[in-house]
């Protein structure tokens, strides 16, 4: 699993870090809410640790603006305030959970496993939106305004991936791991091809979104035409 730690303690984020990457985890780290951005939209991560006193931008509005920005990575955020409405605000924001400084590290470790474990809230419906863009799960249809496509049950599930995944890159591995299957008999060519078939299919209802190439790492759906 893929962290990002954003945190302006320097020695609290030390620590952290190591802590983490001891547990087995991959860290990214970083100290503000404009580089917490850039990482967010230049490559994949599985959960974000937000601190809420950041310097310039605080966590809590940074949480706020990816969130309208449809960027649905789960968020720990991670704070000393732990009064009632302080921990509603961070939760109306839109994190998914809500540590209070000082936490023993066991306790972070059970909180990241039990949101790991946590089906998303876009799981569970029926149509995903990004865009101009209007996905229905069950139908497989994608739309934009009255034009339609009916996909192809691997472009639907690459799609879903993608939607799901919306203004965030994701690596050709967790293309393959999600839309595949990890144990799924596929040369590497072929996400090429169904990535190709997407982008006729996104041309052909003249949407806005497109499917740009993150080159040596892998893709992200965003608005705006290639």
């Amino acid at each position: 699993m893929k962290l990002l730690l954003v945190e302006d303690d320097l020695n609290l984020c030390d620590v952290l870090e190591e802590q983490l990457k001891v547990a087995g985890y991959e860290v990214d780290v970083c100290h503000n809410a404009l580089n917490a951005g850039y990482y967010l939209t230049s490559t994949s991560h599985d959960m974000v640790l937000l601190d809420r006193m950041l310097p310039g931008k605080d966590g809590v509005t940074f949480l706020s603006e990816i969130r309208k920005k449809q960027i649905m990575v789960p968020v720990i955020l991670i704070t000393a305030m732990n009064g009632v409405y302080d921990r509603v605000d961070g939760l109306d924001a839109g994190a998914d959970d809500y540590i209070v400084k000082p936490f023993a590290m066991e306790e972070l470790f059970a909180r990241i496993r039990a949101l790991a474990r946590r089906p998303r809230q876009m799981e569970a419906a029926d149509c995903l939106t990004f865009g101009d863009l209007t996905y229905n799960i069950d139908r497989k249809i994608v739309r934009k305004g009255e034009d339609s496509y009916t996909l192809s049950k691997r472009e639907s599930s690459l799609l879903e991936f993608f939607m799901r995944n919306a203004n965030q890159v994701v690596t050709r591995e967790q293309i393959l791991d999600r839309v595949w299957g990890i144990n799924g008999d596929v040369e590497d060519g072929n996400i090429d091809n169904y990535i190709h078939f997407l982008r006729k299919r996104l041309k052909g209802i003249e949407s806005n979104i497109s499917i740009k190439t993150i080159y040596g790492i892998g893709y992200r759906l965003e608005e705006g035409k290639v």
